[in-house]
This record gives structure tokens, sequence and C-alpha cells, in this order.
């Protein structure tokens, strides 16, 4: 190494995600390689270096340093100053600082790699079946940090003192698990523990073979993993899944399955079930290991009762290695579905996992490593050729996304009442949080309310500003009024307008579609089928669908025959699928008496669905719209509804698809893909209109309708005929998820024109 005589030295500060991806074991290893010597240290969300040598060996460390970066870190070069040279012979990892600018990215929860999995599966090895095995490149971040910098002492590891070989592995630099945080070993590590009534089973070897033995029985067991339980079961039985549906009860909700994966070939134990490309290949086999939504084969071995009545499936590869363990032993494909009362956050403690759910599972595989925070799994599905999140969750958030702007002040945007997720900005930085859920019930907003104060914490950021939904009603906005901090408010379609227009990559106006189910609008009433032409800060409405009143208002979300009598009632027609008795109800709808104005295209969709008879009564939000789209056919022709303007809003009239919904001499199949092919022409034809008045051509879609995968494509297939520029979000979802980043750019843009 050089001495302070013959040395140049530079001091080096990185921020962006550089904690909990073997950031500073690398920086060791590259100063050695290239003869330096100094030190590096984590401070406060930052890594700092100082690397003092031979002026050309200098500059190929920087260059290094971004180029030849860990798989998982994305680095920042915040500075690098030449400094005075210090007495030094060797390079060290210092002590982690907890003081001075916070720069802080918290690092997300990884898969098991390949070299652990290996070790796992070596009788040789001493972790060899090690439920809790990892290294510096993979493991639990997020969910086990209790605060930054990432040390060992900051995380639920901290009660796990490291055994002798342990602590050698850690304090090695050429070792794989120097400073890997959650390291640790059969001696020294957390263990498992089952229960199932009266026999309990604890350590490692004996609660996992208790526990494949219920699995190998057919009963229903709660599994801890890396952000909280899952609820697991032999996939391929329908008596398993038919009980823990009965049980949950979650009657027709789809449910993930998780399939073992062959070292060799991953996705051999799949290809008789479900149908993949290479490009989902690759999907499923990344860091974050998601759920993707597949198509299943007529073949699979799956039971009938993980997707009643349609035809994806979501998968996801074991990703914990207490996952592997279970898959492996298994042999066969296992349902995890989220442990969690429907609708409510994920559960993590084991005493409540235990009251909770005493009545749906059988058994439960407990571990005491602490949960210090939930995360659910994120979910994908495919559409126009990219998977799309639907949900974001463990290994994807928090999403940290660089803002077009510089806020003047930090604030928290509290985002919508369902599938909740927060997002915490400041600066030029906006960190949307993970899955957080429905806000209807005292669990969700305890965890929203913990969640509200744990970004602040992780982060050293305190919100100086609420922005919130203008809906006078959701949970969110009785919550910010307890708080003494100013609260802006956003109407719900403008969030979703710049959620989407923040992917758009211009600064120009776009046309943005936000079809949903229903959201607060400007003239109070329930919009849910606009067309909103501008930019954030300045969106006006230029198209919408014909409104009609939902008779029960949110009843509606859950009973889709009261979508199909609003729209034959607001037509002058009786409707076939209204239940006997409901006079009394069209009496109230005539008087407008509980029934809300809405031109929700996720009603129209619900009201479809209805009136073509394959759902009338939903058990979970948008079962209607999926069945539907699973009658489809393949896209063609479509029925052309009247367009008209009012007020300067260009509105599509749904009533003349009302006689071919209920033509029952038409198949299922013809009638729903006529409706959708319809849905899909709308779009075109209100566009065309706006173009020709504004000049716009660049639309964007946006809102959960467009989760719909035939009817987006379709749609975009015809608005590229027609010479438009598409824009489909890929970052964030289309969904009630968005909303909150959405408020983000709405209140940040409309602050900086």
């Amino acid at each position: 190494m050089p001495t302070r005589a013959d040395s140049s030295a530079r001091h080096i500060i990185l921020s962006g995600q550089v904690q909990g991806v073997v950031f500073r074991p690398f920086v060791y290893r590259l100063a050695q390689q290239h003869a330096l010597c100094g030190w590096v240290r984590n401070c406060m969300g930052q890594v700092e270096i100082h690397i003092q040598g031979k002026l050309q060996s200098l500059h190929d460390f920087q260059a290094d340093l971004l180029a030849k970066k860990p798989p998982l870190a994305r680095p920042v070069l915040e500075s690098s100053q030449p400094v005075e040279a210090e007495a030094c012979d060797d390079f060290h990892i210092l002590q982690s600082q907890s003081q001075g600018r916070a720069r802080i990215s918290v690092p997300t929860d990884l898969y098991l790699c390949d070299d652990c999995l290996a070790e796992m599966n070596d009788p040789a090895d001493r972790r060899y079946s090690y439920p809790f095995i990892n290294c510096t490149q993979c493991g639990p971040r997020y969910t086990l940090i209790r605060s930054l910098p990432y040390d060992r002492a900051n995380t639920s590891m901290a009660e796990f003192p490291l055994c002798p070989a342990c602590l050698a592995e850690y304090e090695e630099p050429a070792n794989r698990r120097f400073h890997a945080e959650p390291v640790a070993c059969p001696q020294c590590g957390p263990a498992l523990a089952f229960h199932a009534g009266d026999v309990q089973q604890e350590g490692n070897e004996a609660a996992l073979k208790a526990c494949l033995q219920a699995l190998q029985q057919g009963q229903i067991v709660a599994v801890k993993g890396i952000g909280g339980y899952h609820l697991m079961c032999d996939a391929g039985s329908d008596e398993a899944v038919a009980r823990l549906r009965r049980r949950k009860p979650r009657p027709h909700k789809p449910l993930a399955v998780m399939f073992p994966v062959d070292s060799q070939q991953p996705f051999r134990h799949m290809q008789s079930s479900l149908r993949l490309t290479e490009a989902e290949e690759a999907f499923l086999l990344q860091a974050e290991r998601p759920i993707l939504l597949l198509t299943q084969k007529p073949q699979s071995r799956l039971s009938k009762h993980i997707a009643p009545g349609l035809n994806e499936v979501g998968l996801m590869l074991p990703y914990s290695p207490l996952h592997h363990l279970l898959l492996n032993g298994f042999g066969q494909p296992l349902l995890a579905t989220s442990a969690n009362i429907s609708g409510e956050p994920v559960l993590t403690d084991a005493e409540e996992v235990e009251k909770r759910l005493q009545a749906v599972a059988d058994a439960f595989l407990h571990h005491n490593r602490p949960i210090v925070r939930p995360a659910d799994d994120p979910v994908y599905r495919t559409i126009a050729a990219q998977p799309r999140p639907v949900r974001l969750g463990r290994g994807c958030a928090p999403m940290e996304l660089t803002l077009p702007f510089a806020l003047p002040q930090p604030l928290l945007a509290l985002g919508a009442q369902m599938k909740n997720c927060i997002t915490l900005a400041w600066d030029n930085r906006a960190v949307i949080s993970p899955h957080i859920g429905e806000m209807d019930s005292a669990r969700s907003l305890q965890v929203f309310e913990n969640t509200v104060k744990d970004l602040q914490k992780l982060y050293a950021v305190e919100a100086r500003l609420l922005v919130g939904d203008a809906h006078p009603a959701y949970s969110s906005r009785h919550w910010a009024r307890r708080q003494n901090l100013p609260l802006h408010t956003v109407f719900h379609h403008h969030a979703h307008a710049s959620a989407a227009y923040f992917e758009c990559d211009t600064r120009q106006h776009v046309l943005a579609f936000t079809w949903d189910g229903v959201g607060f609008g400007e003239d109070g009433t329930l919009w849910g089928g606009e067309a909103l032409l501008g930019r954030p800060g300045h969106w006006q409405r230029v198209a919408s669908m014909r409104p009609f009143r939902l008779p029960g208002g949110d009843k509606a979300g859950r009973q889709p025959w009261r979508s199909a009598a609003a729209l034959c009632w607001e037509a002058g027609l009786s409707c076939s699928v209204v239940p006997q008795g409901s006079e009394l109800l069209y009496q109230a709808w005539q008087k407008q008496l509980n029934a809300p104005q809405t031109t929700s295209v996720g009603r129209l969709f619900d009201a479809a669905a209805a009136l073509i008879g394959v759902c009338s009564q939903a058990s979970f939000e948008g079962q209607g719209p999926m069945l539907l789209e699973a009658q489809c056919e393949a896209l063609t022709e479509a029925v052309d509804l009247p367009l008209t303007q009012e007020n300067e809003v260009w509105i599509s009239d749904w009533q003349p698809l009302l006689a071919l919904l209920q033509d029952n001499t038409c198949s299922t199949s013809k009638r729903a893909t006529l409706f959708h092919a319809s849905m899909a022409q709308v779009i075109v034809q209100q566009a065309q209109r706006i173009r020709d008045e504004s000049g716009v051509n660049h639309v964007t879609l946006c809102g959960g309708v467009f989760q719909n995968r035939l009817l987006t494509e379709n749609a975009i297939i015809r608005l590229e005929k027609a010479g438009f520029q598409v824009t489909l979000p890929a970052k964030i979802p289309l969904n009630d998820a968005a909303i909150s980043f959405g408020q983000v750019i709405e209140y940040g843009l409309s602050e900086s024109s």
C-alpha cells in the first residue's frame, strides 16, 4: 500500500441504494484490487469513502465504483473531492456514523441467492437445511430494520449474538458474509417452532418435519415468512383449497401458488400447468420474486378452486430459505395466500395469528426472528407485453422515485380508501410505501398510522404538509383532521392522471383516460369514466360517460346487479337480474334517495357481468369484470356508441349495449367480447374528437379498469392505428395504489407552475 508521501487522496460520498446491498464489502475489495488504502463507512443512508494512492489507481477505482457495482446496488455519486492524504497502510471498514445530513435509501428484502441455496442443500455444510441462511447478497432487509444506519445492532437480529464461526465470517473481508447484518447459523440464529393443538415441536428439523407432515395430510398451516404469515396447503388438492376458502372465508377471490424450483430447470414443475414466455420466466427470477399472473393450461394440475371462473393464476417462486425447504420437501406446488382477515394487512405476530386464525389454520409454523414491519407479496400482470404492478410489496417497496421538481417542504400523501399506500416526499425524492390495504377496518388504520410514523423515522424526514383525497368521508381525511398539519386536497382522478403523467416523459399536455370504480369528482358526483386533458395542476375534464344513479350507493361495489338495474332503469327498461322484493329500492332510486350519480366505467363492467349472467353478487371487488374478461375471445368488431358534446365535454352513451348484453340468443363469450371491444372503441372515438379540438396526440391510460388486459391491449392497438402515441404506466400500479404518488405530482407541479 502507498504511504502518505507518494499518495493522492479523494473523499467520495455516494447515496442511493448503497446499504444492505453488499456495497461496503465491494468497496473494500475494489480498494484492495487497485492497491489503495483508506476507509469506508455508512453515514445516515450514504456511503462515505476516503481513498488514497497513485493518481491513475484512484481514477480507475472511481470508474469501477459505478461500472462494477453489486447487482442490487443503485449508487448515486454525490461528490468526489481531492483531500489531504492520511497516514494509512491498509483499507478499513469503519463503524457506521449516525450523524450528518441524511440521504437515506432503505434497502428492500431480498430473495435467497444461489450460493446460499447451494450451501443449504449441501449435507456437509454447517448451514445444511438452515431456514434462515443468508449472506451479503440475499436475505431480509426492510422487514427487520429498526433504524438506520443498516447495522446488525439496528435490526431485529440484534438479539441473536454471533457465534465464533459466524463472527469470523462476518469480520473476514474475503468472505461472502463480510458485514452481512442478518448472518446466523443453527447455533446462534433464529429457530422454528411448530404448533398444532397440544402438539408442539421446537427446533428447525423437528418443526419442519412436522409442518411437512401436516401439509401432506391435507392440513392448512399458517407459516411465518419474511414480512408476515402465509396460509399454505396442497395447491393440487380440491378438498384442502375448498376447506381453506370456507374457513377464511374467501369464496372466490384468486389465491397465489408457490412452485418448487428445479436447480437445473427452474420451471420444470410449472410447464404442465402454466404458460410462460421467456420474458416472464426472467421476470419471475428477479430479486423481488413477485407474484405474476399467468394463464393456466387446460390440463393444469392445480385445484379448480385456486381461481374459480378465471383462466389465470398468481405464481411465485420460493424466495426465503424456509420456503425452499418446504417446497423441496413437499415436492409439489403449495397454495400461499396472505394470512390476514379479508381486506386487512398481513399478520406478523405469532400470538395474534394463533388467536385470529384459530378457526382457519390447522397448524402454525412460527420462528423467533421478529418482523419489524409487515410486507405483503408484490403482484404483477403482463399487459401490452410488459409485467405491470398490481400491488407493491416485499422486495419492491418502499419504492423510491425521483421527482421532476423540488418540494419546498416535506409532505405526506395519504392515498385512497381502497388499495391504500402512502407516499413520503421531500426535496426531489418520493418514497411509496408497501401495500397497506382497504382503509375500512381498525387494524388497517393502525397499520396506516404505523407506516406514517415509520417512514418518517426511517428516512429522518418530518412531514410539514398533508396531501389527501378530496372525498370528505375517506378514513385518511378523518385521520388528517386530527393532525396539527395543513391539508391540501386533490381530486381522485386528477391524482390518477398525474401519476400516469409522470411516466409519459413529456412536459407537453396529454390526454389521460381515468377509468375506475368511483372517485369524488369536481362537481360533487362520483366520477369513474373521465378523460382529462392537460398536465398536473391543470387538468380539464373533456370526455366522460353518460351518468347514471347507483341504487344503494356503495353497496353496488359488491352487488353488480345494482349497476345493471341502474342502467336499465335509467333507460326506462325492466331489469331481469334484480332480486325479487326490490320494489322499495326502485322507489328510492326514483326519488334519488341513496342513489348517487356516477359515470363509472368500473360499474359499467359490473353491470355487463350481471346482465350477461356471469356475476350478480360479488364476494370481492372486481370479481364481475374479472369473470367477464375470462369469458372473452379475441376482440374484433365493436358497437359504436353515440357521442355527443355537452358543456364542452364529450359524452359516450352506453344505452345501445343494453339490448346486446341481455340477448340470450347470443353466446356469453360473444356478448362479453363485443362489450370489451365497444369500450375500447369509445376511447378511440373520444380521443379523436379531442385531438381535433386540441391537437394533443399523446394518450395515457390509468385507473383500475385498465388492469383488464383485453380492454387495454385492444385500446392501445386501436389508438396506435389511429396515429396516437400511447403510454401505459409500468412503474406504478394502474389502480388506487397510484393515488398517493399522483397526489404528490399533482401538488408539486401545480405549486411549481
